[in-house]
């Protein structure tokens, strides 16, 4: 591996993609922000942008609505700006351009820990997480599995059917032989679905991450992927490659630059932002699947009253409200 090689598979995959990301519902939004500097001001929150001759111009961010802020290179946030934030429960992340890198992110304490707290029951048992992936598969793929199949045999079907989904879109356009490979020390040698596709799938993960990080889960407990601190991260992603990042590699297997093309068609459909909608809640199913009969447009949204402090474990209902004595009378 060379250092040349790697730093321009690294450049190639790290292109911008979005600078807005569209609401996920009325009181659910994601949006991203580069070459500006956040601050508080008397009336709230701005972003001010450079307009030359020493101009400033000012945007308002409505942080009372905003659900996600996603900061990208170029961005300062000051520390009052980032208190508001915090105190309007919305989560910041800290990324690449146009949100595929996922640096870190910022929490804010009135989350809920309701979504974590599903993720690791069912990480922690093994029929709860062997549900979660049978879930996941069905998702994928539209088709219900057998309540006794097991994770050998998940495997199986997923190779099985993503074999058949290569060949056919290889066939569809004349592209053989394939086969997927990812080699950041030989990134020139590889063909250009290849390289579309590895630039596709970093920006889909960088989405992904940022929906996972709002919900408060753990993107390294994944279901089906294990060892990684991504493993959950790759879990979602896979539920989306099919229908997004893979058809659209296949189509650039005769562009020039297939990665920019990538990058290019993914920002200008909005194809992976205007899942946002979809993953937040198919996320919640795989955890909760009771929500899935809900109504769409409800959005299961879990919140919890301003002033509740702290739930407390309870075996039996899963939670309990804090801040209330339960001493039995008498005691």
């Amino acid at each position: 591996m060379t250092a040349t090689s790697e730093a321009r598979a690294s450049k190639a995959l790290a292109r911008p993609t979005l600078a807005m990301l569209p609401k996920v519902s009325d009181n659910l939004s994601f949006l991203y922000a580069d070459i500006c500097r956040i601050v508080q001001t008397d009336t709230g929150v701005c972003a001010e942008v450079s307009a030359g001759a020493g101009n400033v111009h000012r945007v308002q961010i409505p942080t009372a609505s905003l659900a996600c802020l996603l900061l990208g290179p170029g961005t300062s946030i000051s520390s009052p700006a980032m208190a508001t934030f915090m105190r309007h429960g919305t989560t910041v992340v800290c990324c690449g351009s146009g949100g595929i890198l996922h640096y870190g992110s910022m929490v804010p304490e009135s989350r809920t820990t309701a979504w974590l707290d599903r993720q690791v029951r069912a990480y922690a048992d093994d029929k709860a997480r062997m549900a979660v992936a049978r879930r996941m598969y069905e998702m994928r793929f539209g088709e219900e599995v057998e309540e006794g199949v097991g994770i050998e045999r998940l495997r199986a079907l997923e190779g099985q059917r993503m074999k058949a989904l290569y060949r056919g879109l290889a066939n569809k356009h004349r592209v053989k032989p394939f086969k997927r490979s990812y080699d950041p020390a030989d990134w020139d040698g590889q063909n250009p679905v290849n390289k579309a596709l590895s630039a596709g799938n970093a920006a889909l993960y960088g989405v992904v991450y940022s929906v996972i990080a709002h919900l408060g889960c753990s993107p390294a407990l994944g279901f089906v992927h294990a060892g990684k601190q991504r493993s959950f991260v790759y879990d979602i992603a896979d539920l989306y490659k099919a229908q997004t990042t893979i058809p659209l590699a296949f189509s650039l297997h005769d562009a020039e630059n297939p990665e920019g093309r990538a990058r290019t068609r993914l920002r200008t459909d909005l194809r992976l932002y205007k899942m946002i909608p979809r993953m937040v809640r198919e996320i919640q199913v795989l955890l909760d699947p009771s929500l899935e009969d809900e109504e769409e447009d409800d959005g299961p949204e879990i919140t919890s009253s301003r002033w509740r402090v702290v739930d407390l474990w309870d075996p039996t209902s899963g939670a309990v409200s804090g801040g209330v004595n339960y001493a039995q009378k008498g005691d």
